[in-house]
């Protein structure tokens, strides 16, 4: 009889909910044909014009009042640290933040500063911190869910910041930073328990709406009771007491709120590392220069991000469009997707076979002269970058699952580039498993990634009028002899820049030795003619008397222009066309960057080509380009006297560039390299003189046999002409 009548209400109830169901659905039905609600056909124009004529209150976090941020600061640093702070990731925070600083202070900074009454910048700074904790309570408590103290050499990302507040309920109490229980010196000091801490103050605190509610009535008392110097332990000891709550003890606060030890060299280096990339907060940035510094390097993550976020999107979008059977010219044709679209593969490039290079703690590699060289610094950087993504991926969600993976070492790995798609690679990876939730474990693991380095649309970036555009270049040229060879240089030289009134000078140091009187004479002779015919032209001849020096001449050219004046350094066998000379121009920045372009060196024409007219070609069995090649630069004339100019100490060939080269390296001026074709060196058979030293005659020697012939050539050469009938070779 009970269970009989318990079901009379759960009947009755079903019946109410039925009726009331169909009740609401009549009254919508009657709204859309009256047109009370909008179409969701309507135009985004319509419904943000519909909004705009309401008095809406969008409830959801918008980012902008998440979170309130004091920084705690003095009147010494407002034009410092604290204009450095505002205009870096002050602009980054999902919410607001002020400056507190004592009741005098002034400045002509433009900041959100708060000058605490009764507050001076004395040190600690117990009172202060405090009082910053009321004036957000009287000010804002209503306004943000979480409030933060921070000092003013402290760097927030704002991006993180909000996503992990809003990852927390913010309607609880809660207190959040670092815990800190004080140095060793100073345990027992302290006044506090074994298990009693503090959020430390440098890296920064973070309390929840209802914790300042709580604790700030009581603010009184706590500074009329200190125990300690130390304002942070005060605070921690004040909430402790009257909201019943310590600072989170947590194995991953020490690398979110993340506190280097090195002081005023902290954040000043590489930023390239995992506690950078993984903590909300850096301290300390002591150097508010330096502020930008790490800004800049934030900006560069996030870019990164989006980029990756842009190419996920492009596939989804090439995904849907293959399922739609849609071809639509605009997402194929502006948007490239054929190629972005694309998901990663390890044969998307086929029917070509692209090789690829291995490496351990050394690179092999089958497309270069030296099949077994070390990884160069270069390639160790983007290795690096890709390690430090995967990484970032592999944890993005380890604080959910409770347990983090560091990186130990590669063990090996392959990479090859796809020209038309990116960089793949193929890693076995040591990584350490430790899990901190729960059973605790640590443990080693390997793991085999496949990864895709993609590269992304093509962007073009106009830049602005350049005075530089327009600079004159002016060459510096040493001669000995080889009239020949300078007749042809000055064919070439008349043809791309004289006719072409482009804006260039050349400068001709022309040694005069008894043995070739008859050369020089014609060499004299046949530029007083090209003198005559371009009158307009700055070209001048500076003749040199003793033996030969390649150093001492372009130094000896150099000493001629002023320290605003475009130097390019060159020699006779050098071949140029009309946009070299404007690479060259925006190349060079004076006081910034110099230009030592990567020249295309020819093999001997009787190796390759039986046809004059191929000779300027530019392939594989044609020529090489000259990676250790330094012997053509660019600078300007102020550049080249600050870093010294050329060791005129250095006799004969070769050697003096390399040692101009590295005094540039250690200065601080930047080296733009690259291959420029439209430099091409002419072959020359290469004669070494006896009275070389050792090791200019080593690279001279090295030179020539480099010269002759690509491997692919010689290589021909020796099957096609030592095979013996056995199959081997017979020499």
């Amino acid at each position: 009889m009970g269970n009989k009548n318990q079901k009379y209400p759960t009947i009755l109830g079903v019946l109410i909910g039925t009726v009331m169901g169909f009740f609401i659905t009549a009254r919508i039905r009657t709204s859309i044909l009256s047109g009370n609600i909008m179409s969701f056909t309507c135009s985004s124009e319509a419904i943000i014009g519909a909004l705009r004529n309401q008095d809406v209150v969008i409830s959801d976090n918008d980012g902008k009042n998440l979170v309130f941020v004091g920084v705690m600061t003095a009147e010494k640093f407002l034009e410092t640290r604290a204009v450095a702070v505002y205009e870096t990731w002050g602009q980054t925070l999902p919410g607001k933040l002020a400056f507190f600083s004592s009741e005098t202070s002034k400045t002509e900074a433009d900041i959100p500063l708060v000058r605490l009454k009764g507050v001076d910048d004395s040190y600690p700074p117990q009172k202060k911190s405090f009082l910053m904790l009321k004036y957000m309570h009287d000010h804002f408590l209503e306004k943000f869910e979480w409030f933060m103290r921070a000092d003013d050499d402290v760097y927030i990302r704002g991006d993180k910041l909000e996503e992990f507040l809003k990852s927390i309920n913010s309607s609880r109490p809660h207190f959040i930073g670092q815990a800190g229980m004080g140095t060793k010196k100073e345990q027992g000091l302290l006044s506090l328990e074994e298990n009693e801490n503090f959020c430390m103050g440098g890296p920064g605190m973070v309390l929840s709406r209802e914790t300042l509610r709580r604790v700030v009535p009581h603010i009184k008392y706590c500074i009329r009771n200190l125990y300690s110097t130390h304002e942070d332990v005060e605070i921690g000891r004040c909430i402790r007491r009257f909201v019943g709550i310590s600072c989170t003890w947590s194995y991953e606060m020490q690398t979110i709120f993340y506190h280097n030890s090195s002081g005023n060299e902290a954040f000043t280096g590489n930023l390239k590392q995992k506690e950078v990339h993984r903590a909300i907060t850096l301290h300390p940035v002591k150097q508010h220069k330096y502020q930008y510094h790490v800004h800049n390097y934030m900006q560069s993550i996030q870019i990164q991000n989006l980029r990756q976020r842009i190419l996920i999107l492009m596939r989804d979008i090439n995904d849907a469009n293959k399922a739609l059977n849609d071809n639509s010219s605009f997402f194929n044709e502006e948007m490239d997707l054929p190629r972005l679209g694309k998901r990663p593969s390890l044969t998307k490039s086929n029917p070509e076979v692209i090789p690829w290079e291995f490496f351990t703690r050394v690179l092999f590699s089958d497309t270069n002269t030296n099949p077994k060289r070390r990884i160069e610094d270069w390639s160790k950087a983007a290795l690096n970058n890709v390690v430090t993504r995967i990484m970032e991926l592999i944890n993005k969600f380890s604080l959910q699952r409770g347990r983090v993976i560091e990186f130990r070492e590669i063990l090996y790995g392959y990479k090859r580039l796809v020209p038309s798609y990116g960089v793949d690679y193929i890693l076995d990876m040591l990584l350490m498993y430790k899990r901190y939730r729960g059973r605790k474990l640590t443990t080693a693991v390997r793991r085999h990634s496949y990864l895709q380095q993609p590269f992304t649309e093509l962007q073009i970036r106009q830049s602005a009028q350049d005075e530089s555009a327009n600079k004159t270049i002016n060459f510096i040229l040493p001669l000995l002899g080889r009239y020949e060879t300078f007749h042809r240089f000055l064919d070439i030289f008349e043809t791309v820049c004289l006719l072409d009134n482009e804006r260039v000078d050349l400068l001709v140091v022309l040694y005069q030795t008894q043995d070739l009187q008859t050369q020089t004479a014609k060499i004299i002779d046949h530029y007083k003619s090209i003198q005559d015919k371009y009158p307009n032209y700055k070209l001048i001849l500076q003749t040199a008397e003793g033996t030969f020096s390649r150093a001492s001449a372009l130094q000896l050219g150099a000493s001629k222009f002023q320290d605003d004046n475009l130097l390019f350094f060159i020699d006779v066998d050098m071949s140029m066309d009309k946009e070299f000379l404007q690479r060259t121009r925006l190349n060079v920045i004076r006081g910034i960057q110099v230009y030592f372009p990567i020249v295309f060196s020819q093999y001997s024409p009787k190796t390759y080509s039986k046809d004059p007219k191929n000779n300027d070609q530019i392939s594989d069995d044609s020529g090489y380009w000259r990676q250790f090649g330094f012997g053509i630069g660019a600078m300007y004339k102020s550049d080249f006297d600050a870093v010294g100019g050329f060791n005129t100490s250095i006799q004969g060939w070769g050697q003096e560039d390399v040692d101009l080269y590295e005094k540039i390296v250690k200065s601080n001026l930047t080296i733009f390299r690259a291959v420029d074709p439209g430099l091409i060196h002419i072959y020359h058979k290469i004669e070494c003189d006896s009275k070389l030293s050792k090791e200019q005659m080593t690279m001279c020697v090295n030179s020539g046999d480099n010269s002759y012939a690509s491997l692919n050539v010689l290589a021909d050469y020796v099957y096609d002409n030592l095979m013996a009938d056995n199959g081997t070779i017979s020499l």
